[in-house]
């Protein structure tokens, strides 16, 4: 019986390999369609590499896929991750960290993140496959976050939705910032 994968990069490695098996497609073809190096993706497939937050959504685009696809988590019927647990995933430019809470399931189109960000540069992001809402409730801190030309600014409480299949930026305004973000794909 084969084991399933239990680090980060196991779980992403295979995740990667089953995607672009699906896809039909060669590791030249999604490195292309990601804009990274074909070296690149071949280690992370083997579970050598250290991806950045960027390079997976980049490779969740190239494969029209959620991103929630990666990390797979198991899905008990009731499950607790504590405060500062969980598969946590940073970008190269800012102090932006996402938790993966929850993968829709298959019926459903949706991920859970808790995001935790500081001050000093914004998280701007690339377009994620078409059709996706990004939905931010605000929970602690002030953040500057939606389109990337025309942020809003939020408190603690307040809520945006806006299309995340267009460039998009979080910006922590306060430091210890952390919002809800539910990614929705249509």
């Amino acid at each position: 019986m084969e084991q399933s994968p239990t680090t980060p990069q196991a779980v992403i490695a295979a995740a990667l390999r089953r995607e672009r098996t699906r896809a039909g497609l060669s590791l030249t073809e999604v490195a292309n369609r990601a804009g990274v190096a074909k070296s690149t993706l071949s280690q992370l497939e083997s579970g050598t590499g250290n991806p950045s937050l960027e390079t997976l959504w980049a490779l969740c685009v190239a494969l029209d896929m959620p991103f929630s696809r990666l990390l797979e988590p198991p899905r008990p019927i009731v499950q607790v991750i504590r405060a500062g647990e969980g598969p946590v995933l940073a970008a190269a430019e800012s102090d932006y960290r996402a938790t993966l809470l929850a993968a829709g399931p298959a019926n459903t189109r949706r991920d859970f993140f808790r995001i935790t960000a500081e001050p000093g540069h914004a998280r701007r992001s690339e377009p994620h496959i078409p059709g996706v809402i990004e939905h931010v409730l605000l929970a602690s801190g002030r953040a500057l976050t939606g389109p990337i030309d025309a942020p809003v600014e939020l408190g603690p409480g307040d809520y945006i939705s806006y299309p995340g299949d267009a460039p998009h930026v979080f910006e922590a305004l306060t430091p210890d910032t952390w919002a809800a973000l539910v990614v929705e794909y249509t």
